[in-house]
C-alpha cells in the first residue's frame, strides 16, 4: 500500500485500543483485527490521545449514519474511503444497500476480514475519480460518509465528487470531516500520518468551499460532544478537554453536514 492508503492502520488501532477499554465505542472487529495482524505504528500514530480522538470522530460518524437512515429507511449507504473501518458491523445495518468504497488494494485486504452479500458491497474505486459512480443502484436518497478523506482530495476533487453524486440521487445528506488550512500547512511539521509516509493534505477552511449550486451546507458538528468526553476520567478529561476537545479541535478539524434535497 501507498502511504494515504497506510493511514487507515491510524484510525483501526485507535478504535482497537479504546474499544478494549470499554468506553467510547464498541468495535470487536477492529480488536480482531489489530490482535491478529499485530501492523506496525510508531510515533505519534500510537498516541492514546489520538485513539480517543479518532474513536470519538467515528462514534460521532455512526450515530448521524443510524438517525439519517432512521428517517430516510430506502437510502443507499456510500462510505467513501472505509478503510477497514466496521461501521456497517457497530451501526447494525442489514437492511440498507450499503457500499463500503475504498481504493482497489485496500478492497482486497478488506475482504480477508468482511464478507459481501446481498445488502453489502465492497467496491475498490478511487474516490479523486467519478465513474464509478454511475454503476451504483438507484435510490430515492443516498447518506454518504467521508469519514478522514477529505484531506487527501482537496476542495476541489471534493467538489467534483459532490456534483457527480448529485447527478445521480435526487437527494443526497453527506458527513465530511476536513482538515483546516492551518493544519494542512503544519502537516509537514507534526502529524502522525507522516509516521505512514504522507507529507501532503488539503484544507478546508468553510464548508462554502465545497458546496455546489444543489448541495448546500446544514449544519457543524463536534466531534468531540461531551456525552463522549464524560466517560473520560481524571487527568485524562481535563487534559482532553483542555487540548483535544471543543475549539481547540475546531483549529485544526471540522465536522460539516451537506444535503440535497
Amino acid at each position: 500500500m501507498n502511504g494515504v492508503n497506510k493511514t487507515l492502520y491510524i484510525p483501526l488501532y485507535g478504535k482497537s485500543e479504546i474499544s478494549r477499554r470499554g468506553i467510547i465505542i464498541s468495535d470487536k472487529m477492529a480488536e480482531e483485527i489489530w490482535e491478529k495482524e499485530g501492523f506496525r505504528l510508531k510515533g505519534k500514530a500510537r498516541s492514546k490521545w489520538l485513539a480517543l480522538f479518532m474513536s470519538m470522530r467515528a462514534a460521532v460518524f455512526d450515530e448521524w449514519t443510524v438517525r439519517t437512515l432512521s428517517k430516510y429507511p430506502e437510502a443507499v449507504v456510500l462510505h467513501i474511503g472505509c478503510g477497514l473501518d466496521s461501521r456497517i458491523l457497530r451501526t447494525g445495518n442489514s437492511s440498507n444497500l450499503w457500499f463500503d468504497i475504498d481504493f482497489p488494494d485496500v478492497i482486497a485486504e478488506r475482504k480477508k476480514y468482511f464478507s459481501e452479500n446481498e445488502k453489502y458491497t465492497m467496491l475498490g474505486a478511487d474516490a479523486s475519480e467519478t465513474g464509478w459512480i454511475s454503476s451504483l443502484p438507484d435510490a430515492p436518497e443516498a447518506v454518504v460518509v467521508m469519514e478522514g478523506i477529505s484531506m487527501y482530495l482537496g476542495k476541489e476533487k471534493v467538489r467534483e465528487l459532490f456534483e457527480a453524486l448529485s447527478q445521480k440521487y435526487d437527494r443526497l445528506f453527506i458527513l465530511a470531516d476536513v482538515y483546516t488550512v492551518f493544519a494542512a500547512k503544519a502537516t509537514k511539521y507534526k502529524n502522525p500520518i507522516n509516521d505512514v509516509g504522507v507529507t501532503e493534505v488539503y484544507g478546508i477552511d468553510s464548508p462554502d468551499e465545497i458546496e455546489t449550486e444543489e448541495i448546500r451546507f446544514k449544519s457543524e458538528h463536534s466531534m468531540t460532544p461531551p456525552k463522549l468526553t464524560e466517560q473520560l476520567q481524571g487527568f485524562e478529561r481535563t487534559f482532553f478537554n483542555a487540548v483535544l476537545a471543543g475549539k481547540a479541535t475546531k483549529k485544526i478539524y471540522r465536522l460539516f453536514e451537506f444535503e440535497k434535497i
